[in-house]
C-alpha cells in the first residue's frame, strides 16, 4: 500500500467516524507515515499511522514481532504506546512523541549523546523481545535474494567472504547474551525532548548482542573514531578494549550486510530514493575496514573478550 488515505484510516476503530487533521510525515522507506490529531469532542487523540507497502519477506521483515517488540519498547518507558494493530490493513498506530528526530550532526554534543546511551541501555534491559537478529544470517539470507533474483550487486561483494567468516568466528569465541535490540538506529529513529530520547522503528528488532546497536549507530551517523569511543563511553561507562573493538567490529556487520538491503530495495522499491547508492557506499566503507590496517587487531581484541 503506497499511501495512507483516508478510507484506510476510517477502518480503524480508534479513528473510525472521527473529525481530524492529517499530517504526512517524511521519511520512511518502508512506510508511509502520518500523524493524525482529533478535533472531535471525543477523547483527543494525537497518534502516527504506519502503513506499510512492498514485500516484507524480502526483507525479512515479520510485522507481527514489529508490533509485539514495539509493545515491549514502549513497556520499557523507551518507545511509543502502541494505539492499534491491523495487519490485514498492513497498519500500525502508535503514540505521537513530542520531541525532534536527531539528525547526525546532533551526536556531536555530548547531552544528545549520553540521553541517546541512555535510552539504549533502557531498551537494552527492558523486557524481552520476540525473535533475535543475527547480520550473519540476514547476510546469507539477504545475499541468497539478491542471487535468486538476479539484483545487481558490486562484483567485488564476494571478494571479503573470506574475512567476513574471520569475523563471525571473532565474535563467536566470545559471544555476549541478546538483549532487546532495535537494530536498526539510524539518526532518525532516535526522538529527543530535550530531557530523554526515545527510540521508533521496530521493523528489524529482536534479541542481538548490545555492541550491534551500537556499531550500527556509530556508522549509520557517520560517526568519527573519536565519537565512536565517547558513545561506547557513554553506554558502558567504563568500556574495555573489548568493548570498543566489538562496537567497532560490529559496525562492519552493519555495514556488509546492510549494504545488500540497498541493493534488494533498488531493484523492488516503488520509492523513489537512492538505494543502490545507499547500499554503495555501506558497502565501500566495510571494504575500507576489510583492507585496513586495524582489522585483524581489532578480532584478536573481540576474541579475547571476557
Amino acid at each position: 500500500m503506497a499511501a495512507t488515505g483516508s478510507a484506510d484510516l476510517d477502518r480503524l476503530a480508534c479513528l473510525a467516524g472521527r473529525s481530524r487533521v492529517v499530517l504526512d510525515l517524511p521519511g520512511g522507506l518502508t512506510n508511509h507515515n502520518v500523524r493524525v490529531i482529533t478535533t472531535d469532542s471525543g477523547p483527543p487523540l494525537d497518534v502516527v499511522v504506519r502503513c506499510s507497502y512492498g514485500d516484507p519477506a524480502l526483507l525479512g521483515i515479520d510485522r507481527d514481532a514489529e508490533h509485539a517488540n514495539t509493545v515491549a519498547a514502549a513497556a520499557a518507558g523507551v518507545g511509543a504506546p502502541v494505539v492499534e494493530y491491523r495487519p490485514d490493513l498492513a497498519i500500525l498506530v502508535i503514540g505521537f512523541l513530542e520531541g525532534r528526530t536527531l539528525e547526525d550532526a546532533d551526536f556531536a554534543d555530548d547531552g544528545v549523546l549520553h540521553r541517546a546511551a541512555s535510552a539504549c541501555r533502557r531498551l537494552h534491559a527492558g523486557p524481552a523481545f520476540t525473535g533475535t537478529f543475527d547480520m550473519f544470517a540476514r547476510q546469507a539470507a539477504y545475499l541468497a535474494t539478491v542471487r535468486e533474483h538476479g539484483f545487481a550487486l558490486p562484483s567485488s561483494y564476494d571478494d571479503h567472504a573470506a574475512a567476513w567468516e574471520d569475523v563471525r568466528r571473532a565474535l563467536a569465541a566470545a559471544p555476549r547474551p541478546g538483549v532487546p535490540c532495535n537494530n536498526d538506529l539510524l539518526a532518525a529513529n532516535f526522538v529527543d525532548d530535550g530531557v530523554m530520547v526515545r527510540l521508533i522503528d521496530y521493523e528489524y528488532s529482536g534479541a542481538n548482542d548490545a555492541c550491534f546497536e551500537l556499531g550500527n549507530t556509530s556508522t549509520e551517523c557517520d560517526f568519527t573514531p573519536e565519537q565512536t569511543e565517547a558513545w561506547t563511553a557513554a553506554y558502558f561507562g567504563d568500556p574495555t578494549p573489548a568493548d570498543l573493538a566489538r562496537v567497532r567490529v560490529q559496525a562492519l556487520c552493519s555495514e556488509y550486510g546492510w549494504s545488500l538491503w540497498g541493493f534488494i530495495q533498488a531493484a523492488t522499491s516503488p520509492v523513489e530514493f537512492d538505494f543502490h547508492g545507499w547500499g554503495l557506499e555501506r558497502f565501500e566503507k566495510a571494504v575500507a575496514t576489510f583492507r585496513g590496517p586495524d582489522l585483524a587487531g581489532l578480532l584478536t581484541d573481540v576474541a579475547s573478550d571476557g
